[in-house]
């Protein structure tokens, strides 16, 4: 162990402890004389100026004035640039946003340019068209990566969040884990761009930069959920947050991430997982960073860490903690959450950020504390604010958290910025606002016991405060309502994901029990039917027929009883590629969908006969579709034995491409061939009977197109990286038949990449089709994502 850095972290946090309490005691003095009140009361005379308009008859009918009544992310934009208000609400809000994570001053005519540099580019992109589609999605991400040629790295972080937040136990929000580890990387890369601002880079170093800085702020923001969140979350027990609470704190004392010998408590598989994830990101961190600049990262983490384990310790039946053990672990953690990020960075030293962090942290941390107030009381956490609701009334001697909160901002106003106009309207917007979204959470009555409770030495000052909240306009701020709609949209695609995954799962059942086929009677041993119905009995993914029943029940409004050939006829198709697939003329497999193959149990001869009897009943079971007209049904077969051609075609392809590099043109081709025509027939079956147009007819085929490639590269990657026991079949057939891949054509990097490339297409032709499915977008995410 270090025990020069452990005792040198440690002096840290007293130096910073000491800080706090001489910030403390200057704010205390201030709020004991209330002489931050009679200042705000001046600073809002001339701040109403801006937000209290006297209505007129032409301001009341007035679309332009009126808020819309629509709500939303998109329709809030497109009314406040109508309104011709959105240049001032990007930038305060952007202003805001240089204030707290950049520790600016908004007094610099330097920052000025550059806020309104930022807030035009902000602007431009909010109104071009295409980004009304931006919904947080894994493939706008990519789409944004791409733009600045870093879609490898948001490769590897898409895929790593999704593993990360995949581990999130239930009682901890995976949308809150999303979003903050979504809002570090932004907020790294903002600190990047700023850094570098007016430094002319070669491309290849700046693109060195920003992957540095989208990985750095992924693997520290994954610290939030996998920390913070979890040991907040109560889902560890008391032993074995004590234990997860010292391997990190040792790892902080030392510089190095200790092993998990051994793990005493249920939740140990979730721990190893944690421990694994956290190793990577710590020793990422670590290489970012000479001896000098590690150790004031390790410090400032440090105080984070420790500040609020102080907090998490204390417990709301105690009756007798004093106001500096409240405010102290506030000060010190809500400054250093923001100070981590540039050392992190191995930014350049700045004291004035540092002042600047130090004193504005409590601030936010207090509007947080205030906005959850009841949620964290009935966790039982202690915050200044439940600490107050629980004992206001048996402890006269408490600090009332709103006139700390009040106090800190005339502080921050006044003898830290200087009174500077800008700031000082940035600041009491924020407050308004924050203040106007808590009355509308907690409704108005709520609202008005509440502020009974706080404002019983303040009523003049109050009286003018809830005039502001009641009258006030333009205080509402950019980041929280892309907050709002972030966490929105990510709840809806989860639930959304988890509705596709259980329709998956209910499909499948039944389609499992249809697809047996009855043996003939008349022969005393049926073998090909009988080895028929083995090969349909295995653990396949019934992919296929599950988007041919979605797309014509759901989409097409076809009949589900009147479908069910057709579902069959689909497998029958697929299985019968598969048994071709495994001969020992083609494939050689021995192993598919979880058990031995055809020709393994049985024999070469029968598979062949097998695979060509399940094609000819696909076809038979085409023939009984009753319900619709003979010449749909003809149209229907005409297509089916096309797509059963082209995709022998591509198997042969397949077969002599082998010890061939092939171009990735050529893999294109032969992969539709093989593996897209199997999607296109899924898709376009159901569309024939239902006799949709000529236009969503090709929609759909370009759509199986990308979505087939998409699938086949994931299948070209399994077979390099995933385990024989989840994939049902061996891996590594590819490389034993020297068959040409995307893998081996383009790497495994370059394969990613040209999957995702795939995926995005896909996406973007979902949402030119006439009729909006979430079908489509979730079974190429599904197929990009699985694991066998």
């Amino acid at each position: 162990m270090d025990k020069k850095l452990k005792e040198a972290i440690n002096e840290e946090y007293r130096s910073a402890e000491h800080k706090a309490v001489r910030y403390f005691e200057a704010l205390q003095n201030q709020l004991t004389d209330q002489s931050y009140v009679s200042s705000l009361i001046n600073d809002f005379q001339t701040w109403k100026i801006n937000h209290i308009h006297s209505p007129s008859i032409l301001t009341y009918f007035s679309r332009k004035k009126r808020k819309p009544t629509v709500k939303g992310y998109r329709p809030y934009i497109e009314w406040l640039n109508y309104a011709g208000k959105l240049d001032n609400y990007l930038n305060r809000s952007i202003s805001y946003l240089y204030m707290r994570d950049l520790g600016k001053t908004l007094s610099s005519q330097h920052t000025q340019e550059r806020i309104d540099e930022v807030v035009n580019n902000v602007k431009t992109h909010l109104l071009k068209k295409d980004a009304k589609n931006d919904n947080f999605s894994v493939s706008s991400l990519y789409k944004l990566a791409k733009k600045e040629k870093v879609e490898h790295t948001m490769i590897f972080v898409l895929e790593k969040l999704k593993r990360v937040t995949a581990h999130i136990p239930s009682g901890m929000s995976v949308e809150h884990a999303q979003r903050k580890i979504l809002k570090i990387i932004a907020g790294v890369l903002m600190h990047e761009l700023e850094e570098r601002r007016g430094i002319e880079l070669a491309d290849q170093e700046r693109k060195c930069r920003l992957e540095k800085a989208i990985k750095l702020g992924f693997y520290y923001g994954i610290t939030y959920p996998l920390i913070d969140d979890l040991l907040d979350a109560k889902i560890l027990s008391k032993d074995e947050e004590k234990q997860y609470a010292t391997l990190i704190r040792t790892t902080l004392e030392t510089g190095e991430v200790p092993a998990l010998d051994s793990w005493h408590g249920e939740n140990k598989e979730l721990i190893l997982f944690i421990h694994s994830e956290l190793k990577e990101a710590f020793e990422y961190m670590k290489l970012q960073h000479d001896d000098r600049t590690w150790k004031l990262f390790l410090k400032q983490a440090y105080i984070f860490f420790h500040s609020q384990e102080v907090d998490r310790e204390k417990k709301l039946t105690n009756s007798t903690y004093s106001n500096e053990e409240i405010y102290i672990p506030v000060i010190l953690k809500s400054s250093a959450s923001r100070q981590i990020v540039r050392s992190l960075m191995n930014a350049p030293e700045d004291e004035g950020y540092d002042k600047r962090t130090f004193y504005y942290g409590i601030y936010n941390q207090l509007a947080d504390d205030l906005a959850d107030m009841f949620d964290d009381k009935k966790d039982g956490a202690v915050t200044p604010y439940t600490y107050y609701l629980t004992y206001h009334t048996t402890r006269k001697d408490l600090i009332n958290p709103f006139e700390m909160y009040w106090t800190v901002i005339s502080y921050l106003i006044h003898d830290v910025y200087q009174a500077d106009f800008k700031t000082k309207e940035v600041i009491l917007d924020r407050a308004i606002n924050g203040l106007k979204r808590l009355k509308e959470k907690l409704g108005e009555q709520k609202y008005s016991d509440l502020m009974g409770i706080f404002t019983k030495r303040m009523s003049t000052f109050n009286r003018i405060l809830q005039q502001m909240v009641e009258k006030a306009d333009d205080v509402d701020f950019f980041d929280k309502l892309l907050r709002d709609h972030m966490i929105t949209t990510l709840k809806e695609n989860r639930r959304e994901q988890e509705e596709f995954s259980e329709m998956i799962q209910s499909i499948r059942s039944p389609i499992d029990k249809m697809l047996p086929i009855t043996e003939n009677a008349l022969l005393e041993k049926d073998i090909v039917t009988e080895a028929a119905n083995y090969s349909l009995a295995g653990n396949g993914k019934r992919i296929r027929p599950i988007i041919t029943w979605f797309m014509g029940v759901k989409e097409f409004e076809l009949d589900n009883a009147q479908i069910v050939p057709l579902l069959k006829s689909v497998e029958y198709m697929h299985t019968a590629s598969l048994i071709f697939d495994d001969l020992p003329s083609q494939d050689n497999a021995a192993m598919r969908r979880g058990r031995p193959t055809l020709h393994e149990v049985y024999d070469t001869a029968t598979a062949e006969l097998t695979g060509l009897f399940l094609t000819q009943k696909a076809i038979e079971e085409q023939a009984t579709l009753q319900a619709f007209e003979g010449s749909i049904i003809l149209k229907l077969i005409g297509y089916t034995t096309k797509a059963t051609a082209d995709m022998c075609k591509g198997q042969l392809m397949d077969l002599e491409s082998r010890g061939k590099q092939l171009t990735l043109q050529e893999l294109n081709t032969l992969c539709f061939y093989k593996t897209g025509i199997g999607f296109e027939a899924s898709l376009l079956m159901p569309a024939i009977l239902a006799g949709v147009s000529n236009e969503v007819m090709d929609l759909l085929k370009k759509y199986a197109y990308h979505a087939g490639i998409a699938f086949q590269i994931k299948d070209d990657l399994l077979d390099v990286e995933g385990e024989q026991k989840t994939l049902g079949k061996k891996s590594g057939m590819d490389k034993d038949n020297d068959t040409s891949t995307f893998v081996t054509v383009l790497g495994l990097e370059g394969a990613r990449k040209e999957m995702w490339e795939h995926y995005c297409m896909a996406l973007d032709l979902v949402e030119l089709l006439p009729k909006k499915t979430n079908f489509l977008k979730f079974l190429v995410d599904y197929m990009i994502n699985r694991t066998r």
